[in-house]
Protein backbone atom coordinates (compact mmCIF):
# COMPACT_ATOMS: atom_id res chain seq x y z
CA UNK A 1 0.00 0.00 0.00
CA UNK A 2 1.66 3.19 -0.92
CA UNK A 3 0.51 6.63 -1.81
CA UNK A 4 1.86 9.09 -4.51
CA UNK A 5 4.32 5.83 -5.23
CA UNK A 6 5.69 6.02 -1.33
CA UNK A 7 5.16 2.45 0.36
CA UNK A 8 3.39 3.63 4.04
CA UNK A 9 5.65 0.28 5.25
CA UNK A 10 8.43 -1.86 4.06
CA UNK A 11 10.55 -4.56 5.54
CA UNK A 12 13.88 -2.15 5.34
CA UNK A 13 11.60 -0.71 9.04
CA UNK A 14 12.61 -3.79 11.14
CA UNK A 15 16.51 -3.19 10.32
CA UNK A 16 16.23 0.29 10.90
CA UNK A 17 14.62 -0.17 14.36
CA UNK A 18 16.69 -2.78 15.66
CA UNK A 19 20.25 -1.00 14.11
CA UNK A 20 18.16 2.49 16.07
CA UNK A 21 17.78 0.48 18.96
CA UNK A 22 21.87 -0.44 18.97
CA UNK A 23 22.86 2.83 18.32
CA UNK A 24 20.91 4.30 21.16
CA UNK A 25 22.03 1.67 23.46
CA UNK A 26 25.98 2.52 22.65
CA UNK A 27 25.37 6.06 22.35
CA UNK A 28 23.87 6.22 25.74
CA UNK A 29 26.85 4.08 27.33
CA UNK A 30 29.10 6.61 25.51
CA UNK A 31 27.70 10.06 26.11
CA UNK A 32 25.38 9.39 29.72
CA UNK A 33 27.89 6.41 31.38
CA UNK A 34 31.23 7.38 30.27
CA UNK A 35 31.70 11.21 28.95
CA UNK A 36 29.17 12.60 31.26
CA UNK A 37 30.19 10.69 34.59
CA UNK A 38 33.92 11.64 33.43
CA UNK A 39 33.55 15.18 32.47
CA UNK A 40 30.47 16.13 34.70
CA UNK A 41 30.12 18.31 31.73
CA UNK A 42 26.57 18.23 30.37
CA UNK A 43 26.61 21.04 28.54
CA UNK A 44 27.46 18.28 25.27
CA UNK A 45 24.88 15.45 26.19
CA UNK A 46 21.63 17.18 24.72
CA UNK A 47 24.38 17.95 21.65
CA UNK A 48 25.88 14.59 21.17
CA UNK A 49 22.42 12.55 21.48
CA UNK A 50 20.61 14.73 18.92
CA UNK A 51 23.60 14.76 16.63
CA UNK A 52 23.89 10.62 17.31
CA UNK A 53 20.45 10.61 16.00
CA UNK A 54 20.24 12.74 12.99
CA UNK A 55 23.57 10.82 11.61
CA UNK A 56 21.93 7.70 12.01
CA UNK A 57 18.86 8.13 10.29
CA UNK A 58 20.75 10.79 7.75
CA UNK A 59 22.79 7.79 7.08
CA UNK A 60 19.75 5.00 6.53
CA UNK A 61 18.34 7.40 4.75
CA UNK A 62 21.38 8.07 2.44
CA UNK A 63 22.25 4.05 2.43
CA UNK A 64 18.76 3.60 0.45
CA UNK A 65 20.43 4.90 -2.50
CA UNK A 66 23.65 2.20 -2.33
CA UNK A 67 25.69 5.33 -1.88
CA UNK A 68 29.85 3.98 -1.84
CA UNK A 69 32.12 4.12 0.71
CA UNK A 70 33.49 7.02 -1.06
CA UNK A 71 30.85 9.13 0.30
CA UNK A 72 30.38 7.72 3.19
CA UNK A 73 33.42 8.62 4.14
CA UNK A 74 33.06 12.38 2.67
CA UNK A 75 29.87 13.17 5.05
CA UNK A 76 32.05 11.50 8.09
CA UNK A 77 34.92 14.44 7.43
CA UNK A 78 32.19 17.10 6.80
CA UNK A 79 30.22 15.71 10.20
CA UNK A 80 33.94 15.73 12.17
CA UNK A 81 34.93 19.22 10.97
CA UNK A 82 32.08 20.38 12.87
CA UNK A 83 33.23 23.22 15.04
CA UNK A 84 30.41 26.30 17.08
CA UNK A 85 31.16 29.70 16.57
CA UNK A 86 30.57 30.62 20.45
CA UNK A 87 32.06 28.56 21.57
CA UNK A 88 35.61 26.27 20.66
CA UNK A 89 35.17 22.57 22.02
CA UNK A 90 37.76 20.96 24.06
CA UNK A 91 39.88 18.20 22.76
CA UNK A 92 38.24 15.78 24.77
CA UNK A 93 34.61 17.40 23.64
CA UNK A 94 35.97 17.18 19.75
CA UNK A 95 37.09 13.67 20.53
CA UNK A 96 33.69 12.33 22.28
CA UNK A 97 32.02 14.03 19.06
CA UNK A 98 34.21 12.55 16.48
CA UNK A 99 32.88 8.99 18.48
CA UNK A 100 29.74 9.87 18.67
CA UNK A 101 29.26 10.76 14.80
CA UNK A 102 31.31 7.35 13.69
CA UNK A 103 29.31 5.05 15.84
CA UNK A 104 26.32 6.52 14.26
CA UNK A 105 27.65 6.01 10.59
CA UNK A 106 28.71 2.52 11.30
CA UNK A 107 25.84 1.72 12.77
CA UNK A 108 23.36 2.95 9.83
CA UNK A 109 25.58 1.84 7.38
CA UNK A 110 25.35 -2.18 8.28
CA UNK A 111 24.08 -4.00 4.82
CA UNK A 112 24.44 -7.60 3.77
CA UNK A 113 28.30 -7.65 4.19
CA UNK A 114 28.13 -7.04 7.67
CA UNK A 115 26.53 -9.00 10.10
CA UNK A 116 25.17 -7.51 13.44
CA UNK A 117 27.85 -9.53 15.19
CA UNK A 118 29.98 -7.37 13.67
CA UNK A 119 28.61 -4.42 14.04
CA UNK A 120 28.01 -5.35 17.82
CA UNK A 121 31.39 -6.02 18.27
CA UNK A 122 32.74 -3.02 16.93
CA UNK A 123 30.73 -0.75 19.05
CA UNK A 124 31.94 -2.98 22.10
CA UNK A 125 35.35 -2.29 21.18
CA UNK A 126 34.83 1.20 20.89
CA UNK A 127 33.11 1.02 24.35
CA UNK A 128 35.93 -0.94 25.62
CA UNK A 129 38.18 1.25 24.86
CA UNK A 130 37.04 4.37 26.51
CA UNK A 131 36.33 2.46 29.31
CA UNK A 132 39.73 1.18 29.50
CA UNK A 133 41.47 4.85 29.18
CA UNK A 134 39.31 6.91 31.06
CA UNK A 135 38.08 4.45 34.21
CA UNK A 136 41.18 1.91 33.85
CA UNK A 137 44.12 4.14 33.87
CA UNK A 138 43.03 7.08 34.81
CA UNK A 139 45.16 9.30 32.86
CA UNK A 140 46.03 12.65 34.03
CA UNK A 141 45.13 16.10 32.00
CA UNK A 142 47.35 18.82 32.17
CA UNK A 143 45.35 22.12 31.81
CA UNK A 144 46.78 25.54 31.84
CA UNK A 145 46.13 28.94 32.86
CA UNK A 146 47.27 32.58 32.16
CA UNK A 147 47.85 34.81 35.11
CA UNK A 148 48.74 38.39 35.23
CA UNK A 149 51.77 38.29 37.97
CA UNK A 150 52.87 41.72 39.13
CA UNK A 151 55.85 40.70 41.02
CA UNK A 152 58.43 41.39 38.04
CA UNK A 153 61.64 40.73 39.72
CA UNK A 154 60.83 36.87 40.44
CA UNK A 155 60.54 36.29 36.57
CA UNK A 156 64.56 36.08 35.99
CA UNK A 157 65.37 32.69 35.21
CA UNK A 158 67.48 32.64 38.85
CA UNK A 159 64.33 33.14 40.50
CA UNK A 160 62.35 30.05 38.79
CA UNK A 161 61.66 27.96 42.13
CA UNK A 162 60.45 31.54 43.89
CA UNK A 163 58.28 32.42 41.39
CA UNK A 164 56.96 29.04 41.22
CA UNK A 165 56.45 28.50 45.13
CA UNK A 166 55.14 32.16 45.06
CA UNK A 167 52.17 30.87 42.25
CA UNK A 168 51.74 27.57 43.80
CA UNK A 169 50.85 29.59 47.24
CA UNK A 170 48.83 32.04 45.52
CA UNK A 171 46.70 29.28 43.26
CA UNK A 172 47.14 26.27 45.79
CA UNK A 173 47.72 24.49 42.85
CA UNK A 174 50.90 22.20 41.96
CA UNK A 175 52.34 23.24 39.18
CA UNK A 176 54.13 20.49 36.76
CA UNK A 177 55.59 23.52 34.56
CA UNK A 178 55.26 27.61 34.19
CA UNK A 179 55.99 29.65 31.03
CA UNK A 180 56.60 33.10 30.63
CA UNK A 181 54.39 35.18 28.17
CA UNK A 182 54.52 38.91 27.41
CA UNK A 183 56.33 40.97 30.29
CA UNK A 184 55.36 45.06 30.43
CA UNK A 185 57.63 46.84 32.21
CA UNK A 186 56.03 49.95 32.39
CA UNK A 187 53.29 48.27 34.50
CA UNK A 188 55.45 45.96 35.91
CA UNK A 189 53.97 43.13 35.12
CA UNK A 190 53.77 39.84 32.55
CA UNK A 191 51.66 37.21 31.99
CA UNK A 192 52.80 33.64 32.70
CA UNK A 193 51.28 30.55 31.56
CA UNK A 194 50.78 27.74 34.15
CA UNK A 195 50.40 24.25 33.43
CA UNK A 196 49.01 21.76 36.31
CA UNK A 197 47.28 18.37 35.97
CA UNK A 198 43.87 17.53 37.20
CA UNK A 199 42.27 13.98 37.50
CA UNK A 200 39.13 13.96 36.33
CA UNK A 201 36.63 11.96 37.85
Amino acid sequence: MDFLNIPFFDDDFYKLSFLFAINIVFLTLIIRWLYYSVTGNKDYVFTYYLIGIIVFFLCFTLKKYKLDIGLALGLFAIFGIIRYRTDTLAIKDMTYLFVVIGVSIMNAFVNKKMSYFEVIFGNVVIVAAIVIIEKVWHLKHQIHKDIVYENIENIKPENYDLLKADLENRTGLVINKLTIGKIDFLKDSAVIRIFHYTTES
